[in-house]
């Protein structure tokens, strides 16, 4: 196949990789996005909730309102399942048909005039001169790695790579209603989760539930989630929600930024970075953000060749240095008792407010369990 010369090429068509190649395309640069999968809505690791800001990012402009559904409020479960209802002034999660958030993403690619190649996977990249060859896919002045938190790219050429993970697991059921489809339903539990939480959601289309835990790399141990459905069917009422239409599962990164995520022309954004919130494991409207962010900067390099290799991005690299001390709270100091005797405290509900909605919430006026459970 022939080869093609591109300014970037981009390997990896999640958020991140969508989000800078959509702005060095915007700057006029020639851009190649190449992705292993054949079609973008199969395979997703990521569990498509939303937060608020990530849909004023440009590349969620215009989204169809079929894809996303408002969720305005977040119950929050102590692991002996009592609960408590939390909200934010104007403030809203979104939950979203992920597979089909990604095919129109991909979509919004090619009506731009990038390259997208699917079924292409990233296999290796030679440094010559100031450009990068990739076999049977073409030249660039740069690559970016935005192949997740695996990152091929980061192992082949060198880079800081994810050393500290979450594994997540995620069932959707379609055409399912929860018992309160208003709230993101989201459960403390060390048995279930150890390290962070599950939880349940309405989507457009149906439920999805998902559970993860800290991993430890050559563990065969895997989150329950037929257990912790069980568990929790008396809260949400998915008490027989039959086989799910679809699975998810995978790594989340929880350790922060790597290291060196930067040299010699290649760059990586979103998961491959570590750009995800080593509490929340939020991962969606920071890859947006540290994918644009790249790309204006890379953009700017191009059109200023002699300025060197290395893209200045510092502003568009979060520490969490307050999300990982949490971190390691969360991984040495959680214990369903205490959680369940300090749950209704008000120090509790500050920090629950904190991290969902990064500034001060309010507890809605609202029973312990959902209304039709009185």
């Amino acid at each position: 196949m022939q080869e093609t010369d591109y300014d970037v090429i981009v390997v990896g068509a999640g958020f991140a990789g969508i989000a800078c190649a959509r702005t060095l395309a915007q700057h006029g640069a020639r851009v190649c996005v190449v992705d292993r999968k054949r079609d973008l809505g199969e395979r997703i690791h990521t569990t498509g909730i939303l937060v608020a800001e990530a849909l004023l990012h440009p590349c969620l402009a215009g989204l169809p309102a079929a894809q996303i559904r408002a969720v305005p409020h977040v119950r929050l479960y102590a692991p002996n399942l009592r609960s408590v209802r939390l909200a934010a002034p104007d403030y809203r999660f979104y939950t979203t048909d992920t597979p089909a958030l990604m095919r129109w993403l991909g979509d919004g690619l090619v009506e731009r005039g990038i390259t997208l190649r699917l079924g292409t996977p990233f296999r290796d990249a030679q440094r010559t001169g100031d450009r990068w060859r990739l076999p049977g896919i073409g030249r660039a002045r740069w690559l970016v790695g935005a192949d997740g938190a695996t990152s091929r790219v980061a192992m082949r050429l060198g880079l800081g790579r994810v050393d500290q993970w979450l594994y997540g697991v995620e069932h959707e059921f379609d055409g399912v209603a929860l018992r309160e489809p208003d709230a993101l339903h989201c459960f403390i539990s060390k048995h279930y989760a150890p390290g962070y939480i599950g939880w349940v959601a309405q989507t457009p289309t149906g439920v999805q539930a998902g559970l993860a835990r800290r991993h430890t790399p050559g563990s065969p141990v895997v989150p329950d989630i037929d257990g912790f459905l069980r568990h929790t069917a008396v809260m949400t009422g998915l008490s027989a929600p039959g086989r799910p239409d679809s699975i998810r599962a995978g790594l989340i990164p929880c350790g922060g930024p790597v290291h060196a995520w930067q040299r010699d022309g290649v760059v990586l954004v979103g998961d491959a970075a570590g750009m995800v919130s080593p509490v929340t494991a939020g991962g969606i409207h920071a890859g947006l953000r540290h994918g644009s962010a790249v790309g204006e900067a890379l953009a700017r390099r191009l059109q200023c060749p002699d300025a060197g290799d290395i893209p200045v991005v510092t502003r568009a690299v979060p520490g969490f240095r307050t999300k990982r001390v949490l971190r390691w709270a969360f991984d040495h100091a959680q214990f369903d008792g205490p959680f369940d005797l300090a749950f209704r405290t008000p120090f509790m509900r500050l920090v629950a407010e904190r991290l969902y909605f990064h500034r001060r919430g309010h507890v809605v006026p609202a029973p312990d369990v959902p209304p039709s459970m009185d």
